[in-house]
């Protein structure tokens, strides 16, 4: 989706799927142990889901546009009060995703007079390309589009797939993760015919997104971080003379998309390895920046145990650092140089990052 509404917003992915059921030796692995653990990963899910999206319970829908893959404008605000939406987040990559797409082309089928169902992909390691490849593969028929983020960040995306019901009156109703009997009857309650009379919930709206994000060229600007291990790093460069790499990345990506991305998850090992070797010269500052998406504090600790990570890291919890860079996809390389300016950004196909921290180190 295309939002018409400039700001980015992290879109991001669908994660390791951390199984919280403990670890059983591969001998003593039964299909009974495998299905319980697929259920541990679809709850922690839910989980997940359902905490981000807590606060937005009964507050009014994004008064948002989105542009489908086929040029179509969907004003959101528009439908409040004429019919529901129902908005499922995805991603190509995203195997639950594709377990609930046929679930999902049914509704559509079957209530799609009724409700306006939209299908979002998160932008997040996906393309429209490969979004449109999937629509004709999975046989969808709803709007499809591809976010930018703003979505995303509207809405607390933190899983795919993540579901969004607003009822008629243009207030959300439900947020989850798994297709289950929670959601079939918040569908059900949506559908239902509303009384006029009723008066609306009342919440505050939801703000309209206008910061755009950095580009190559641009200062940064009163922005600094702080990573895990307490340090401060002013990004404007204005405390020092040493350039600044920004590595953007999610701590499943090596992992996860190992199958149904493995370019994608190759140039994550890739630009690591090549952070760590760089890391090394002490004439480039180095910070790396971990999506929220699948993703907190609990897993990145089992991450950096489990790689050579040689760079000081930060969870990005709220999106903010990936929105103000305008990340999309991983890993992404931001090179700002001495004077505090965005020199290069490079993405998961760029191979030359060495070439670019010597451009910058000179």
């Amino acid at each position: 989706m295309r939002i018409i509404n400039t700001r980015f917003s992290v879109a991001l992915l669908l994660a390791t799927l951390v199984g919280y059921a403990g670890t059983v030796p591969a001998s003593e692995t039964t299909d009974q142990q495998e299905a319980d653990q697929a259920y541990d990963q679809g709850a922690d899910g839910e989980q997940r889901a359902r905490a981000a999206g807590e606060s937005l319970i009964g507050q009014p829908g994004p008064e948002l546009s989105i542009t489908t893959l086929d040029g179509d404008i969907i004003d959101l605000s528009a439908l409040y009060g004429v019919k529901p939406v129902y908005i499922k987040f995805w991603a190509t990559w995203c195997v639950p995703c594709r377990q609930q797409m046929p679930g999902f082309q049914a509704i559509q089928e079957a209530h799609g007079d009724d409700i306006q169902v939209i299908a979002v992909n998160t932008g997040y390691a996906d393309t429209e390309e490969s979004a449109r490849e999937y629509r004709e593969e999975m046989g969808l028929t709803m709007p499809i589009t591809v976010d930018d983020g703003t979505l995303a960040e509207a809405l607390n995306l933190r899983v795919t797939p993540q579901h969004v019901l607003i009822d008629r009156s243009g207030h959300i109703t439900h947020i989850g993760h798994r297709d289950d009997q929670a959601l079939e009857e918040a569908l059900q309650a949506v559908l239902e015919p509303t009384d006029p009379s009723s008066a609306a919930t009342e919440g505050a709206a939801v703000e309209d997104i206008d910061t755009n994000a950095l580009t190559v060229g641009d200062e940064v600007a009163d922005l600094n971080v702080t990573t895990r291990d307490g340090d401060t790093i002013d990004l404007t460069r204005a405390a020092t003379d040493k350039p600044l790499g920004v590595v953007f990345f999610a701590t499943w990506c090596e992992s996860y998309l190992a199958e149904s991305q493995p370019e994608t998850s190759a140039a994550c090992r890739r630009v690591r390895e090549t952070v760590n070797q760089l890391s090394k010269d002490q004439n480039v500052q180095w910070v790396g920046i971990i999506s929220s998406l699948w993703t907190k504090e609990s897993d990145v600790e089992s991450y950096l145990e489990t790689t050579e990570t040689a760079v000081p890291v930060l969870l990005d919890a709220d999106g903010e650092i990936h929105r103000h860079f305008g990340i999309q996809q991983i890993p992404t390389v931001v090179l700002i140089d001495a004077d505090g300016k965005v020199a290069e950004k490079l993405g998961p196909q760029d191979t030359a990052l060495t070439e670019a921290v010597e451009r910058i180190s000179q």
